[in-house]
């Protein structure tokens, strides 16, 4: 049964990264659209009889959706009845099932009446947690803070703050970006890292604010996450899950950074595209994580330099 609940975790996360990856290919190809205002139908039919490159994407998210969402459920109920003792269980559980309903029911609400584009931004967060939900669940499942013995690890007030506050943080570089997908502004701005466009910060409509913002965001959040990972190299070598979070953590915001110009100077590759999305989902994942860890770990009392 344990082995059974191994692989029923992997092939659920895997299947959840593809949810992310399919909502981000729907909105950059323009299929939300693709089966027309009805659902769980397309075009009124179940199989629709003109069949166009947005029905085929729009319909594949619709069915990855939907076994995700089988998936994700027997994962949980299995998850509950076999590693119920251990404290996060039943919450990651629970919210990776909840918010991949609520992720279906603002897709399907979206498709039925529309949505504003604020709205519609919060789906691929939504979908986000649920995704990061189910992979601290398979890391549970496969006894993998054990392996670090996360209960020894010594971690002063100073790194949880920053853990906790750059992960919050960094929901909100997720929402600007959605917003940028949703509100079509990926190349409001031609130029990057400014929007230039001939004149400096001058004229900007309201597309390019919402780039600019999400690229300001996008900036913060890599200096933060740079800063704490000069934490870690310092003070957190003997400890090598922290130590080699933060590297793998600032190896990925700096992916997400090099994508997200790379989509500028390839006037929105696709395929960096869904990188970019691939990069961002990893990181949430990652820092969910370091906060499972930190608030299995003890606390230190002592000034950060002495950790180490």
């Amino acid at each position: 049964m344990q082995r059974s609940l191994k692989w029923l975790a992997v092939v659920t996360t895997f299947v959840m990264l593809l949810v992310l990856l399919g909502g981000a290919l729907v909105t950059k190809t323009g299929s939300e659209l693709g089966c027309g205002n009805d659902w769980p139908l397309c075009h009124g039919q179940l199989i629709p009889e003109e069949i166009t490159m947005e029905t085929i994407i729009e319909l594949s998210h619709r069915l990855v959706s939907g076994v995700a969402g089988l998936l994700v459920v027997a994962l949980s109920v299995l998850s509950w009845r076999l590693i119920g003792h251990k404290r996060e269980t039943k919450f990651l559980a629970a919210t990776s099932t909840l918010f991949l309903i609520a992720q279906a029911l603002i897709g399907a609400a979206a498709v039925k009446w529309g949505q504003s584009d604020f709205v519609l931004a919060l789906h691929f967060g939504i979908s986000l947690i649920s995704f990061s939900a189910v992979l601290l669940l398979t890391l549970l499942i496969f006894e993998v803070d054990q392996k670090f013995d996360a209960s020894s690890l010594v971690i002063d007030k100073r790194m949880k703050w920053h853990t906790i506050g750059v992960t919050l943080y960094s929901y909100l570089v997720v929402y600007t970006g959605a917003l940028v997908r949703h509100t079509k502004a990926s190349l409001a701005c031609a130029d990057w890292p400014f929007c230039l466009n001939g004149s400096p910060f001058m004229s900007l409509n309201s597309y390019q604010w919402i780039q600019m913002g999400h690229r300001l965001a996008a900036g913060l959040i890599f200096l933060w996450i740079v800063y704490i990972t000069m934490m870690a190299i310092k003070h957190y070598k003997q400890q090598r899950v922290i130590y080699w979070g933060w590297v793998i953590a600032c190896s990925l915001v700096s992916l997400q950074v090099i994508s997200g110009a790379i989509i500028i100077f390839t006037k929105v590759n696709l395929y960096v595209a869904l990188a970019h999305a691939l990069f961002i989902s990893c990181l949430f994942g990652l820092l969910c994580y370091l906060i499972l860890l930190i608030s299995r770990s003890k606390t230190s009392t002592n000034k950060v330099s002495k950790v180490s």
